[in-house]
C-alpha cells in the first residue's frame, strides 16, 4: 500500500466485538486487516449490484423501445398463471 491514510471509525458494541474476536482468534493480525477485508468484500458486491442494475437498466430500455415501436402483445394473466403453475409442476416432478 503506496498511500495509507488513518481513519477513524465507531461500531456498535456488537460488531466492534466481532472484529476483535477475529483478531483473538488469530484470522487477522489486526483491526485494520479486518476493516479492510470488510472494504473489499463490499466493493465487489457493489460491483455485481451494478452490473445488476445496469443489465436491468437495459432491459427495461428494451422494453419501452419495443412498446414506443408497437412490438406489444395482449395481457393475458391468465395464461401467465398457467405458464407459472406448470412450471413449478415440471419443477417438482424433477426433485
Amino acid at each position: 500500500m503506496s498511500d495509507i491514510e488513518r481513519l477513524t471509525i465507531t461500531l456498535p458494541a456488537d460488531m466492534a466485538a466481532i472484529v476483535k474476536s477475529a483478531v483473538e482468534a488469530g484470522d487477522y493480525a489486526s483491526t485494520s486487516e479486518v476493516v479492510r477485508e470488510a472494504i473489499r468484500d463490499w466493493k465487489m458486491k457493489r460491483a455485481l449490484q451494478l452490473q445488476e442494475l445496469a443489465a436491468l437498466k437495459q432491459d427495461i430500455d428494451k422494453g419501452l423501445a419495443d412498446v414506443a415501436a408497437g412490438r406489444v402483445r395482449e395481457f393475458d394473466a391468465e395464461a401467465i398463471i398457467a405458464r407459472g403453475r406448470k412450471l413449478l409442476a415440471d419443477r417438482s416432478k424433477s426433485v
